[in-house]
């Protein structure tokens, strides 16, 4: 049954045998990953000229969240590499690495250990951000892709709370205001951007992943010339809707789901961010939120990363989306049985919210701290 075909009463049922992925995929996934992890730390940099070291390898993307879509075989790893010592130094020089992971996968392939296809993302330019390529092998039944990207290590070894040292988002404000590449360096901060999401309740991220698919939807309709907001930024609004919404680990997904179309339907209001890495606290990054949160709507910064508004710079790309929720809100989903609509979670705008890793708003420049209603 197809989502637009699906009742409210059934819209968990469409997630489970439809968005999960079942058990094989997973294993298969992850046996992929391994190979391809085992590869970077063990064989990728041994004939390169100069001493290379991986600090570590971390799975990021959908597939580190634990939010992947049934039949999307992707994954994001972020190599971190001790010969990077800045920001700076990443954006100069990971396209050298980039061609260093490409010639040892082609030597591998050459040896017959596993097959790949190359593909790499902005190939018209000499420094590309990342690596894109397709594994596949005898052990596997179907492509796996796979996103590398090298990356500073600007975290270090985390804490258990996963609280960075002030100094880390001081060094990235500072670069990034140096060298105009607000955004640039999310990759660095993977691993906050994992955290943030891998213990929440499996019933939002199965919310997610429906939000996730109405976004492909959507994106399949209009096609590569009509561009589309960042499908992160749809991830992250789903969050900010069930924590000012609901909390609850158990919800009705038919309401989660119409506060999020409604959210895009108010996109020219929103200024979305989170207090649970990075605070006002410290002046250098209270001064820099405050410049963020004044820019032009929708602002939706990324939790892990406050020089990243994740809702991208084109507003005729919420434009698009908004009118995309306004059919969807018409489907059989957002109905009740006796034909009444499905109502919405209630998000009021002003109230404290006392767990410091839940989210903010303001609307239309007045800044206030997001409410819960429990």
């Amino acid at each position: 049954m197809a989502l637009r075909d699906t009742r409210a009463n059934q819209l968990d049922k469409f997630i489970e045998d439809n968005l999960l992925p079942d058990s094989p995929f997973r294993t298969q996934v992850r046996e992929a990953v391994d190979i391809i992890c085992s590869f970077l730390k063990e064989r990728c940099f041994r004939g390169a000229a100069h001493p290379v070291r991986v600090s570590k390898v971390v799975k990021g993307g959908s597939s580190g969240k634990g939010t992947t879509l049934r039949g999307r075989s992707d994954a994001d790893l972020v190599v971190f590499l001790t010969n990077l010592k800045s920001f700076e130094e990443q954006l100069l020089h990971r396209g050298e690495f980039i061609l260093e992971i490409r010639r040892q996968l082609e030597a591998c392939h050459r040896e017959k250990r596993f097959k790949v296809k190359f593909e790499i993302h902005n190939s018209q330019w000499a420094n590309p951000r990342a690596l894109s390529f397709v594994l596949t092998s005898p052990q596997l039944d179907q492509w796996v892709e796979f996103d590398v990207l090298p990356a500073f290590d600007a975290l270090g070894q985390l804490t258990r709370d996963y609280r960075p040292d002030p100094k880390v988002y001081i060094q990235l404000i500072k670069e990034c205001e140096s060298l105009g590449k607000e955004g640039e360096f999310s990759p660095c901060f993977t691993e906050l951007q994992r955290a943030f999401l891998r213990d929440r309740p499996t019933k939002l991220k199965s919310l997610i992943r429906l939000v996730k698919h109405w976004y492909q939807e959507c994106k399949s309709r209009n096609g590569k010339k009509r561009a589309l907001p960042p499908q992160y930024a749809l991830e992250l609004l789903t969050v900010y809707a069930w924590e000012r919404g609901s909390r609850s680990p158990e919800f009705n997904t038919a309401q989660g789901f119409r506060t999020v179309l409604e959210l895009v339907l108010k996109h020219q209001d929103l200024c979305i961010y989170w207090e649970k890495y990075y605070s006002f606290e410290t002046p250098i990054i209270g001064d820099y939120l405050k410049k963020q949160l004044g820019k032009p709507r929708p602002v939706i910064l990324d939790p892990a990363d406050p020089t990243g508004n994740v809702a991208g710079r084109d507003p005729s790309s919420w434009q698009l989306l908004a009118q995309e929720a306004a059919v969807c809100l018409g489907y059989p989903c957002f109905r009740e049985w006796n034909g009444s609509p499905v109502s919405a979670w209630k998000v009021q705008s002003v109230c404290l919210m006392k767990d410091p890793g839940a989210s903010h708003v303001a609307l239309r420049g007045r800044l206030s701290p997001a409410s819960t209603n429990l």
